[in-house]
């Protein structure tokens, strides 16, 4: 199962946010094998980060895995170096001829056409984390709103 997740970068991560995630991250995986496609560019790509580290650290069966919008060399020294240390893997989608203002948002879609699951955290109608969901609805994947 691949999951991934959208939500606004305006988020305020809570105790009672991160026992909502993991205990919805037990019920649907269990001891299921899982990958979870993370972004990290904004506070819930960071919540769900740190939510899907805790989970692993119980579940061996299941990986972290780095979706990166963009592979020049100066964006591989600065950033990709330091996730290498926290991700399972490091995927890069076919973006070659996607101008950098848009690689985030066509690598969020790029991640939810694959995904199974879509873990969303939305609150208004407009954003990047506002788009991802629109797409995720009509591709018809399966959503869960925190």
């Amino acid at each position: 199962m691949i999951i991934t997740f959208c939500g606004h970068s305006s988020f305020v991560p809570t105790p009672e946010y991160e026992h909502k995630l993991l205990s919805l991250l037990q019920e649907l995986i269990g001891d299921g094998n899982t990958e979870f496609f993370l972004g990290e560019y904004g506070a819930f790509d960071a919540f769900a980060y740190e939510c899907c580290k805790k989970f692993k650290a119980t579940h061996p069966n299941v990986k972290l895995i780095f979706v990166t919008p963009y592979i020049s060399p100066e964006y591989q020294k600065k950033y990709l170096n330091h996730q290498e240390m926290r991700y399972d893997h490091i995927i890069y989608p076919p973006l070659e001829n996607v101008p950098p203002k848009f690689a985030i948002s066509r690598r969020n879609k790029w991640m939810v056409q694959k995904a199974d699951l879509v873990i969303a955290y939305i609150r208004h109608d407009w954003g990047g984390a506002y788009k991802t969901y629109q797409h995720a609805r009509r591709l018809g994947k399966k959503i869960c709103d925190l």
